[in-house]
């Protein structure tokens, strides 16, 4: 028996769901976009948890944290990075697939920018193995990078088998791509756009995409489809665009239905 399995994925950092310059909000028009794109799996950062002032300013801010407005009806966890007098952020995952155990692992280095990875591990009909999912948001500075990429290699080689389906994706802020080498070389992943394109992905400003700072990195899957979503809606909302690929699962490691 043939058992496939195809994974829609979205990567996308949401500005905590205002237009550029903060002006707007644009919480709304992310979830309609979003919705519309039907995916399995979508990797969110800068993800609005609460703010005191924004809920009075903007009369339709949401009544609920922002990753609870945007999943809907799908699984969601939160992992809040950043706290401050007026509220807080973080990164979020949004899955079609029940959230088993989730954990938020802070990878902040200095004050000045609070950084985290929200690793979750999701059951997904069939499979023998959870699928681990792990949503991250890295440094500006370079050198700050590379300590939390190291630390993300320890976490991964610590926490997640080394034969499990594994999707790590978010804003890398990565721009020269110095972490793909390394985590081809130490965890044996591959870049979603990089594998089908020879290139990865620019994703910054969505105006006029010029940097590489999102990223998707997998391992158990092959790659069917990746796409920068740019053009309307998407230049009008986020300072960056998302990323949206199709993996392919094939029947290793996916249980086959018993027919006894």
């Amino acid at each position: 028996m043939n058992n496939e399995f195809s994974l829609k994925v979205a990567t996308y950092n949401i500005h905590k769901g205002l237009s550029l310059f903060n002006q707007r909000l644009v919480v709304h028009d992310v979830r309609e976009a979003l919705q519309s794109l039907a995916p399995d799996l979508i990797f969110l950062q800068e993800v609005q948890g609460a703010h005191s002032q924004r809920d009075k300013r903007f009369a339709t801010w949401p009544s609920i944290p922002q990753h609870e407005f945007l999943a809907g009806d799908l699984h969601t966890a939160y992992g809040l990075n950043a706290r401050y007098k007026l509220g807080h952020h973080g990164n979020a995952l949004l899955s079609r697939f029940p959230i088993v155990r989730w954990h938020n692992h802070d990878l902040t280095l200095h004050r000045f920018e609070q950084r985290g990875v929200l690793h979750c591990e999701l059951a997904v009909p069939g499979w023998s193995q959870p699928l681990h999912a792990l949503c991250v948001h890295l440094n500006l500075r370079a050198m700050d990078r590379r300590k939390q990429v190291k630390i993300l290699i320890e976490r991964v080689l610590n926490d997640v088998p080394h034969d499990a389906p594994l999707v790590l994706a978010g804003d890398f802020n990565d721009w020269r791509g110095e972490a793909t080498m390394q985590f081809a070389r130490e965890l044996g992943l591959i870049e979603a756009f990089n594998a089908l394109h020879g290139v990865s992905a620019k994703s910054f400003p969505a105006q006029l995409p010029m940097l590489s700072l999102d990223r998707i990195y997998l391992r158990g899957f092959t790659v069917q489809a990746a796409n920068v979503l740019g053009g309307i809606p998407w230049s009008n909302l986020s300072d960056h665009v998302p990323l949206y690929t199709v993996l392919h699962r094939t029947e290793e490691g996916i249980l086959v239905p018993s027919h006894n």
